[in-house]
């Protein structure tokens, strides 16, 4: 992936919230990023295989659940970068870790959307 690319995926406020949560979280079911951005599941589902099909995203099935986390592959300046916007804009993902937090913690969380 260029650093166009990446940049470009990273520049859709939907895509940069997903792969922030991601990164807070370790990973998230799809269930999870609905509730937590407030948008539908279709909506959500488009925006995480796009980051899955270049290669910010991995994803892996237990159950009916499909659990997305920060691919492994990322460079270290890609990680990097996700990282520094995580820890210096907090307040840009406030409203979505709030949303998520009032959800409930593992496994009550699941049983509740999935």
């Amino acid at each position: 992936m260029t650093p166009v690319t990446f940049y470009k995926n990273l520049a859709e406020e939907t895509r940069l919230k997903i792969l922030m949560l991601t990164i807070e979280e370790a990973e998230l079911c799809v269930c999870e990023y609905v509730n937590a951005l407030g948008l539908s599941q279709p909506k959500i589902s488009r925006h995480l295989a796009q980051l899955r099909s270049f290669g910010l995203l991995t994803d892996r099935k237990e159950g009916k659940w499909v659990f997305y986390s920060l691919s492994k592959s990322l460079l270290a300046w890609e990680r990097e970068s996700i990282l520094s916007c995580v820890h210096n804009n907090q307040d840009f993902i406030q409203t979505a870790k709030d949303n998520l937090s009032a959800f409930g913690d593992r496994p009550k969380r699941q049983s509740q959307c999935c």
